[in-house]
């Protein structure tokens, strides 16, 4: 998939991301003013159905969201339409009906290279966060044990008396009943395969950890993921990848290692408006990381493997911040304020579930404050 001549970029030797490093005036034009963000996401919303159509795929795209229009390798602060390929196909190569038109709802669009993404653990590589911990603390090895190995993203509680999600979030009052270590359905919950009360190891399987000896917690619940070919594509309302796991008080640190913890919690609507904005994570196979959010409000196509494809809506992408092993981490801003719940990515980008949906649907605090 490519767009007309104009976003080839080549014009200067300059990348999107320059490694993730980019001059203050060039992250100034990356910014976008929250009237801009609104009207995109409204024109998103709007060209998804008759861009991303189950039935005629388009060569390359994987999905599609709001970001900063790049010309010449630079960006011009305007907001864009960001189209979500796998790679860049030069247009002589292309079919008409796969070039991305330089406008789709009347806002203009841009043409970002993400790979080919996946979630799930496969090749997770060189062990970093691997040892067995306890308590155990975020970005260490987790896994449900017919699993490889993810991450723990931190430790919560329920949703307390008065604590509300929606519109109006908010916080409430006594003693949590109960804990859980927060990761993905896909490593806790065995991508929808797993049982209620299953056994949850840390260190993960492909770490070392066996049951019972290092059985920490016990599967609680799970948000199921849409999938293909069981549900058709264009039926998918999936918003996160996530599942939480109960065990012991004194088995389970809040603290994320080498990023502290966790001050608070940012809603969707202020997540949005961080396009370029720096991030950070602790994973169990990348360690500490930092990124850059690129794209925000996007529906993007993952890859679970055997066949299976997930659909998911309302993502953060970022420049590529994980690898394999990664999956489950929480992404937060350099002052640790929760954002997102890492689940896939490639060797160009990470993509994130917004914490909002994460802690709606699970009904659990990650933090006190919303900030």
């Amino acid at each position: 998939m490519a767009k007309k001549s104009r976003s080839v970029r080549r014009s200067k030797p300059v990348r999107r991301m320059e490694g993730g490093k980019v001059m203050a005036a060039e992250l100034q034009k990356m910014q976008l003013s929250e009237s801009d963000i609104q009207s995109a996401e409204k024109a998103c919303t709007a060209a998804v159905g008759e861009f991303i159509e189950e039935g005629k795929p388009r060569a390359n795209v994987r999905g599609l969201g709001v970001g900063c229009k790049w010309t010449d390798g630079q960006p011009t602060g305007e907001p864009a339409l960001v189209v979500l390929v796998s790679r860049k196909v030069d247009e002589e190569h292309l079919t008409k009906a796969d070039i991305v038109p330089p406008k789709l709802q009347n806002v203009q669009t841009d043409v970002l290279a993400v790979g080919e993404l996946f979630a799930g653990n496969e090749g997770i590589g060189l062990q970093t966060l691997a040892k067995r911990l306890r308590p155990a603390e975020g970005g260490y090895s987790v896994g449900h044990f017919k699993i490889t190995a993810g991450t723990i993203a931190t430790c919560v509680y329920d949703i307390l008396p008065g604590g509300s999600t929606g519109v109006t979030p908010a916080h409430g009052l006594g003693v949590p009943p109960r804990f859980y270590i927060l990761s993905n359905n896909h490593v806790l919950a065995n991508s929808n395969n797993a049982a209620l009360g299953d056994p949850i190891l840390q260190p993960g399987p492909f770490d070392g950890g066996v049951q019972p000896a290092d059985v920490i917690a016990r599967l609680s619940r799970f948000v199921p993921i849409q999938l293909t070919p069981a549900v058709p594509i264009g039926l998918h309302n999936n918003l996160v990848d996530a599942a939480v796991a109960e065990g012991q008080f004194h088995d389970l640190d809040r603290e994320i290692y080498w990023n502290g913890y966790v001050r608070g919690w940012r809603p969707r609507n202020n997540v949005v408006n961080m396009v370029g904005q720096v991030v950070k994570k602790t994973g169990r196979t990348t360690n500490l990381t930092t990124g850059r959010i690129t794209v925000v409000s996007a529906t993007v196509d993952v890859n679970y493997g055997g066949g299976q494809v997930g659909r998911f809506k309302d993502q953060i992408i970022t420049t590529a911040m994980s690898a394999g092993g990664d999956s489950g981490s929480l992404v937060m801003t350099i002052d640790n304020v929760a954002i997102g719940l890492l689940y896939a990515g490639s060797q160009q980008a990470t993509i994130l579930n917004q914490i909002e949906h994460v802690r709606a649907l699970l009904r659990v605090e990650v933090a006190e404050q919303i900030l």
